[in-house]
């Protein structure tokens, strides 16, 4: 694949350098700065300045001038030239004599200082001598098999290592110690210092000519056999990949990341980043190619011309432009080297931006994405190719120059719908990755908006969740745009996430009411019920409280029975208010005022009795009625009883009298028991609803919490109504008997002898006496215990009270108090715990007495 990465420029023509002497042929060349040294077969060299003059067009051309030449005196050509500008030096080989000569004036130095008996030389650029003031200079001595190694100085030079090579060597490349050899079959590394060498590949000199030329730090590049350009290291490894030139490569030279060949009609350019050659260049009759501190110059024998590099960056555009992302990537990497940090961070993120668009172009959106991340792009650059999804309040302004090519999603897809909505589908993704990265800082407001109007068009089911999650959709034009699509419910979301929540009710009872069409949610009631209930504008509460208990009273009602915790412990919504809104609405009120009882354990005698009333009034309303409703009325019954126990403040004669007159027997007795008036509860439930059981259900659950003789009196109570001697029901006899055997506990038996008929048998209440004798008997036992454990508890105290006196205390006139420090004049004293004796007064005054011990303060005798 073609590159346009050189271009050649003549720099010195043929006239310049020898007029009308076509005898004169270019034999090597130097360039030093602006300073160009050409040696030629005459033995003159000649020196140029070359200056470089660059067009408005950008066009680059160069000016030689001629400044001296100078003829060596020789009858052999100049075979190659080596400036050393440190010491101002041009070392000049010719007739196999190194001499040194002055680079401005061409003259030798005085001293005559020579190296003899050199076939071809090269400088050390990686010298090891560390004294900036000579040149190490190796060369191939005219001596078999033989390198020498020596240092120059501005005036002398001093042979420092003379190497023997296994074979004659052919060229030489030199870094540091090591010596990159080409032998006459093979290349080797040698290092001069210790004599190690290491076999690199094998390469026939007499075929081909060798080249062995250093192109970087303990790296070199050698003409490797079946015409490959071969890497080597020091260490005798290779960490490129060949390139391939041709077979007949006379010179080659590095213009990083190029490698440049010559050969007998062309000049090709390889890249050392993918080893593909890039471009080539018609050159016939050229001999030498030399690189010079990055400039590349080649020669023929009469003229001399420069291969200018262009510009890295047009380069890459260039490739770009053919959508060659791969080469032009590679490319940017390896210009890192070349340009300055911040001037290629800037480049190579332009470079990445550009290459997403190319692979987006060709539906290649993994790469695409790839890239505009690394790339760091301004995701509005790809929103706003897309037609409106760009809010019209955003001063977005596309990059200058444009990363791409196209106007619009039309333009790139060409009307093809199938490609918009893979194009539509990656947006999406792409999107909804960035908006919580970096990337979407000081734009989130573009990118949700576009997300939101994507999600919309293509009927996603991420549109809901974006809006119920933080989100910077802008108001306007995301909710024209909802409109536009008909997304009705995710408008009043929109609405609801902007404070706007009238708004959004009124949205959503459209729905509900069938004014407007949107079938997001099947349950969209439910919704809006549970969103009034979690409402904190109370105004908006009330304003569809009527509404939602049309629809379902009994769902309706949770607006009020639902409402957050902390919201009805500050009572912010009277529930007087709520029960007079629910009075066209019985089931609702009921419920609410369960709520009220049940739930929130209000403590109020007027909601407890106001349930129960309804309650009642259900009740007997359902019973009236013809149709029928038996589980629901036996579920009111169920919650009307519970409440009538459990509740102790509702008023009972309120709810009596209205009871009075039906059959609600068991309700009743529940009243009657809360009166105490025992006897006419147990009598509804003994003889008229004959319920035995609910009989001994009513004395447990009336005596919950009372005492052991309030819990007998009920149950001799109901005997006694069993035993009526006015009854001779027989079915009451048996469920005496066996109130008896199953509660024996309950009852003093003592008691029961007393009023059970003589006729009944030991053998009828066999289980009641076992029983009762078991449990007096365990009682006069529990009773010994107690007695026994009061009795060591008592031996206990006393034995204390013992050990608490102690030993006598002996008192006479020499002893002193420890308060006053007096003698004691009478026998009365006290004594503290801790011995000390004290006047009874002393002891009196002791909570005043600063020397009084910690224990002072309780005396345990007096005396």
């Amino acid at each position: 694949m073609s590159v346009k990465a050189f271009k050649l420029v003549s720099a010195v023509e043929r006239e310049m350098l020898m007029g009308d002497k076509n005898h004169i042929n270019i034999e090597c060349i130097e360039c030093c700065g602006k300073n160009l040294y050409i040696g030629t077969n005459d033995c003159f060299i000649y020196h140029f300045m070359l200056d470089e003059k660059v067009s408005t067009s950008g066009k680059i051309t160069f000016a030689a001038t001629k400044q001296l030449h100078k003829y060596l005196g020789f009858k052999k050509p100049v075979s190659e030239l080596k400036a050393a500008s440190a010491l101002t030096r041009l070392l000049v080989l010719c007739d196999n004599t190194i001499t040194l000569v002055n680079m401005m004036n061409l003259e030798p130095v005085p001293s005559g200082a020579r190296i003899k008996g050199a076939v071809t030389f090269t400088l050390n650029e990686n010298p090891v001598s560390g004294d900036p003031f000579c040149v190490e200079v190796c060369i191939i001595s005219v001596k078999r098999r033989t390198i020498q190694m020596f240092m120059v100085f501005e005036d002398r030079v001093q042979i420092v290592k003379e190497v023997v090579t296994p074979e004659q060597p052919c060229a030489v490349a030199v870094d540091g110690y090591y010596l990159c050899l080409a032998l006459t079959t093979q290349y080797i590394i040698l290092n001069y210092n210790t004599g190690i060498s290491q076999d690199l590949f094998p390469y026939c000199s007499d075929e081909k000519r060798p080249i062995v030329k250093r192109i970087g730090r303990q790296e070199f590049l050698l003409a490797g056999p079946g015409g490959l350009g071969m890497f080597a290291t020091v260490d005798g490894i290779s960490q490129r990949a060949p390139v391939h030139w041709s077979e007949n490569v006379i010179g080659a030279a590095l213009c990083f990341p190029y490698v440049v060949a010559l050969d007998e009609e062309f000049i090709t350019v390889h890249s050392m980043l993918d080893q593909q050659q890039k471009q080539t260049l018609p050159f016939k009759e050229g001999h030498i190619l030399q690189d010079f501190e990055g400039k590349v110059i080649v020669a023929t024998n009469k003229g001399v011309y420069i291969l200018v590099p262009l510009p890295l960056e047009k380069q890459i555009q260039d490739l770009l432009a053919s959508h060659r992302v791969e080469e032009a990537l590679v490319l940017a990497k390896g210009a890192r080297r070349n340009i300055p940090k911040e001037k290629f961070q800037v480049m190579y993120k332009r470079i990445l931006q550009q290459a997403g668009f190319i692979q987006f172009a060709q539906l290649q959106f993994l790469e695409a994405k790839e890239l505009f991340r690394s790339g760091q792009l301004d995701v509005r650059e790809l929103i706003s190719l897309y037609p409106f999804l760009l809010p019209t309040s955003s001063s977005f302004i596309r990059s200058h120059p444009p990363l791409h090519e196209y106007a619009d999603l039309n333009q790139l897809t060409q009307g093809d719908q199938e490609k918009m909505i893979k194009c539509k589908q990656f947006l999406m993704s792409y999107l909804n990755e960035v908006r919580s990265t970096e990337v979407a800082n000081g734009y989130k407001e573009d990118i949700d908006t576009a997300l939101l109007k994507l999600y919309a068009e293509a009927n996603h089911e991420s549109l809901l969740d974006l809006l119920v999650s933080e989100n910077f959709c802008l108001l306007t034009d995301s909710a024209a745009w909802l409109e536009k699509h008909k997304k009705y419910f995710a408008l009043g979301l929109l609405y609801h996430y902007n404070g706007q929540d009238a708004a959004a009710l009124q949205l959503w009872v459209q729905i509900v009411d069938g004014d407007i069409e949107d079938s997001t949610r099947s349950d969209l009631y439910e919704y809006v019920v549970d969103f009034l209930t979690f409402c904190s504008d109370q105004d908006l509460v009330w304003k569809y409280s009527e509404w939602v208990l049309q629809k379902n009273e009994e769902v309706g009602v949770q607006i009020f029975t639902k409402r957050p915790l902390e919201e009805q412990e500050k009572n912010n919504m009277n529930p007087d208010d709520v029960i007079s809104c629910l009075n066209k609405y019985p089931k609702a009120r009921i419920k609410y005022l369960e709520h009220l009882v049940l739930e929130r354990k209000i403590e109020k005698e007027k909601y407890h009795t106001h349930l129960a009333a309804l309650y009642l009034e259900a009740i007997l309303q359902l019973k009236s009625g013809t149709t029928d409703n038996c589980m629901e009325t036996i579920e009111l019954l169920l919650k009307l009883r519970s409440l009538l126990q459990k509740s102790d403040l509702y008023r009972i004669h309120f709810i009596l009298d209205k009871i009075r007159g039906t059959d609600l027997h068991m309700e009743s007795a529940i009243l009657y028991g809360k009166l105490e008036e025992h006897e006419k509860a147990l009598h509804i439930l003994v003889h008229e609803l004959k319920d035995f059981r609910a009989a001994e259900e009513y004395c447990i659950w009336n005596s919950e919490n009372r005492d052991l003789q309030y819990r007998r009196r009920l149950f001799h109570m109901l005997l006694s109504v069993y035993l009526n001697p006015d009854s001779s029901d027989c079915a009451l006899v048996m469920a005496a008997v066996d109130l008896l055997n199953n509660h024996a506990a309950e009852f003093d038996a003592a008691l029961v002898l007393q009023l059970v008929p003589d006729s009944w048998s030991v053998q009828l209440l066999s289980p009641f006496l076992a029983g009762a004798v078991r449990q007096s008997i365990h009682t006069k036992r529990m009773t010994q215990v107690a007695l026994g454990l009061a009795q060591a508890e008592n031996l206990i105290y006393k034995y204390e009270k013992v050990k608490h006196k102690g030993a006598p205390i002996l008192l006479s006139d020499k002893k002193v108090c420890q308060v006053c420090q007096n003698p004691f004049c009478e026998p009365a004293f006290v004594r503290y715990p801790n011995g000390g004796v004290v006047h009874t007064h002393c002891a009196a005054n002791r909570h005043q007495n600063s020397n009084v011990t910690p224990h002072s303060s309780s005396s345990s005798s007096e005396t």
